[in-house]
């Protein structure tokens, strides 16, 4: 018997999509833990979480899995839905991945100063790339779209939080624990994370209390994003209206899925730091990440040298967020920095000279 509203073939179809989204977690095999190379006398192990290696590039490849889960089981993703979304680059780059592999039609609303390489990528995938000229108009003009195409607003800014199961079910902060078991020191004294939509920083922040780990967390944030004033200040609602030049984590107002409860420290680091962090980063390793990175690092090595001053030995951790090649045009060329009146001389300075004496001298 065909059932009343056609519900039987609806299931059958979200029953497939669930499986699709699954199985590219299945066939993923987990990010990798790398060493960063600290002078083993500090006693100090600084630990980088590669999420640059994910199908799609990034970090952000865990979120849209996650939120297309949680759309899908929440009936708002169905076989006819165009899916919206309001991004600076890679959390559209992963759901226009996963909207494609389900056969969706996928708009992402972003600023016009998006960097090219992100949005071939999106491209890329099949997505599509609407622009807006202020970077808080990004918000309004999604759920536009979605309203009058009759599809879904992903909005990642509200459901990150609650789309990942921050109990366990390999997410991230599960992924860095057990993948810590066997080292020196396999519960670390912290996390750094950027903040971006607060969803990882939620994840990871939970989980650390659910699991009663000693381990504080640690949240950076870059010039021009709402994130530091707001926590600083008891301010939830605060807004600057100017966003970030670094990408991924920046945001011109506190993000509903941003938990302050969760976090132990705030950090904001300058631009002109994150930028070269990130090439320290390549100079130390060869690894190539985004600017994002940078600004963990930057935070990290820092909590490093603080650690080593006081003689307290343990482990750090914190994450390669996306790749370098993502930001050729930009982060890693000369002529862009100076266009942005950005230098970064004094502050690779600082880092070369700490990985040489300890010593960390700058801001």
């Amino acid at each position: 018997m065909e059932s009343v509203g056609g519900c039987d073939a609806s299931r059958t179809w979200v029953n497939a999509a669930i499986g699709k989204v699954e199985a590219d977690a299945n066939r993923s095999a987990d990010t990798h833990l790398h060493v960063f190379p600290l002078p083993p006398h500090w006693n100090v192990e600084l630990y980088l979480k590669d999420e640059s290696v994910h199908p799609t590039g990034s970090l952000k490849h865990r979120l849209a899995r996650s939120l297309f889960l949680y759309g899908l089981c929440n009936g708002w993703i169905t076989e006819e839905t165009t899916v919206v979304e309001a991004s600076s680059g890679s959390t559209a780059v992963s759901e226009a991945y996963f909207a494609r592999l389900l056969g969706l039609p996928f708009i992402a609303v972003m600023p016009r100063t998006t960097s090219p390489e992100k949005i071939a990528l999106i491209e890329m995938e099949g997505g599509r790339c609407h622009f807006v000229d202020q970077p808080d108009a990004i918000y309004e003009e999604a759920k536009r779209l979605a309203d009058v195409s009759g599809g879904h607003y992903m909005d990642q800014f509200t459901y990150s939080e609650r789309a990942t199961d921050w109990r366990g079910n390999n997410n991230i902060a599960e992924s860095i624990f057990g993948q810590l078991s066997m080292e020196p020191h396999p519960i670390p004294c912290w996390i750094v994370v950027g903040a971006g939509t607060g969803g990882t920083s939620a994840t990871i922040g939970r989980f650390i209390r659910y699991r009663r780990f000693p381990t504080q967390l640690l949240v950076v944030d870059p010039e021009g994003s709402a994130f530091f004033d707001g926590w600083s200040n008891n301010r939830p609602q605060h807004t600057t209206g100017q966003g970030s030049r670094i990408e991924g984590i920046g945001r011109p107002r506190v993000e509903p899925s941003f938990m302050p409860g969760v976090i132990d420290r705030m950090q904001q680091v300058p631009d002109a730091a994150s930028i070269a962090a990130m090439r320290f980063l390549d100079e130390i390793t060869g690894r190539r990440s985004g600017a994002s990175t940078g600004t963990n690092l930057w935070a990290a090595l820092a909590l490093t040298c603080e650690m080593k001053d006081e003689g307290v030995t343990g482990s750090i951790v914190t994450l390669i967020c996306d790749s370098g090649d993502r930001y050729t045009d930009t982060y890693y060329n000369d002529d862009w920095l100076a266009l942005q009146g950005i230098e970064i001389g004094p502050h690779l300075e600082t880092l070369r000279i700490f990985m040489e004496t300890g010593k960390w001298e700058g801001s």
